[in-house]
């Protein structure tokens, strides 16, 4: 058995050592891009967002008029961020670089969260897969190397926290993790209620430990503006719909329909609200059925977001993009290779937000892949154990048998 258990170990190790191999390609590749391409119009926006949080601070600019820049509607901690890129640029490091690093690198680790979620439900050859999928994703490498943002990291840390607290049984480091996530970007604010649920099914000690970690990161990074701003911070962060652009998902079906303008009008109003509770339902529902396979609660919540999103950009493709290969490979291949070509297309445009016939088109036919992805990917979660992480032949085999009813893969870090 102890040489069963060295021979699986050094397997796991082998294929980790593969999955860091090729997210390092893929950090390189990003970074080449970013180093060489001017990007979308938002490199500028971000770089006049980063000068003005240098001129105002990161708590008074939520209350600035920014002549010429869209409304800022970035969570506390993308301020700090700014201004930390905003110093390094006065170094003489090219800003065009720096914005589109964070979301670079974060798809670097965010390979590595996807691959240790994934060797501990399915095999370790389909997690190494998954693993380069996120890696060499089309889609990620488009939209962080060329494009920035901060949704890349924002997704990461959402993913991370479900790892750490189901995976790693790390419940303070989840919480923090969770606070992360909102704290860079709004959007995984519908995955922390599926969070607090399977910290609650966990025990006492691991609620306290997973509220104490998210309270207090929660406080020290938006304490200060809700204190200070918080009618701005409402108003540019909080109830921000999105842009008014027409080209994905249902608000452009019941576009190209016909449907009424006053339907369209409710869907991008208070039905946005509607169905964005319609996405925290389902994973709280999934979380509550099989806390064990939290991390696919978070991959549905976040792609179901998507999916019923009533705004559209390139970067928002980027929400479902790691959590489809958390759900499955070949899910997650789909999506990405075809919502990457969407991506280059539609980056190779006149504009981000103006899209071509074809790349409407294949917008159009991504919301059907990840549509699909959805189901199976739901079907598979529901098909596992209520309470154990089906685990991969080799992993069982290095499991003792008192031990089986822990998720498996915990002996090996």
């Amino acid at each position: 058995m102890t040489i069963r258990m060295w021979r699986d170990t050094w397997d796991v190790r082998r294929a980790r050592a593969v999955v860091l191999v090729a997210a390092a390609v893929g950090l390189l590749v990003r970074m080449l891009i970013a180093a060489t391409e001017r990007g979308p119009a938002d490199v500028r926006i971000f770089h006049g967002f980063a000068k003005a949080v240098a001129a105002y601070g990161p708590i008074r600019i939520y209350e600035q008029p920014l002549p010429g820049l869209p409304v800022y509607n970035h969570p506390p901690l993308a301020g700090w961020i700014l201004l930390g890129l905003n110093e390094l640029a006065e170094l003489g490091i090219p800003f065009g670089t720096l914005i589109r690093s964070p979301a670079s690198i974060a798809d670097f680790f965010c390979a590595l969260v996807v691959f240790e979620i994934v060797r501990r439900r399915r095999s370790l050859r389909n997690a190494v897969a998954c693993g380069i999928g996120v890696a060499l994703s089309p889609l990620l490498i488009a939209t962080s190397g060329y494009h920035g943002n901060t949704d890349a990291v924002a997704v990461t840390f959402a993913l991370a926290a479900a790892y750490l607290l189901v995976d790693r049984k790390s419940p303070l480091a989840a919480g923090v993790a969770a606070a992360l996530a909102i704290s860079v970007k709004f959007i995984p604010v519908v995955v922390i209620p599926a969070l607090f649920v399977v910290a609650l099914r966990v025990g006492r000690p691991a609620l306290v430990r997973f509220s104490a970690g998210f309270t207090a990161l929660v406080a020290l990074v938006w304490g200060p503006v809700l204190v200070t701003v918080p009618e701005n911070l409402k108003e540019n962060v909080l109830e921000y719909a999105g842009g008014s652009y027409r080209l994905w998902g249902l608000v452009r079906f019941a576009d190209v329909l016909g449907l009424p303008e006053p339907f369209i009008a409710f869907i991008r109003g208070d039905g946005h609200f509607l169905l964005v509770l319609i996405c925290v339902v389902a994973g709280v529902w999934l979380a509550w059925v099989r806390p064990a396979q939290l991390p696919g609660a978070v991959a549905v919540t976040l792609g179901l977001l998507l999916l019923l999103s009533t705004a559209s950009a390139l970067q928002y493709l980027t929400w479902a993009a790691a959590g489809m290969f958390v759900l499955g490979f070949w899910e997650g291949l789909a999506y990405s290779c075809l919502l990457g070509w969407t991506a280059v297309l539609g980056y190779q445009g006149r504009s981000a937000v103006r899209w071509s016939e074809t790349v409407l088109q294949l917008g159009a036919a991504g919301w059907f892949v990840l549509a699909t992805g959805l189901v199976t990917g739901v079907r598979r979660i529901l098909a596992t154990s209520p309470d154990v992480p089906a685990s991969s032949p080799a992993e069982r085999a290095s499991v003792p048998a008192p031990c089986t009813s822990r998720p498996s893969g915990s002996a090996v870090n």
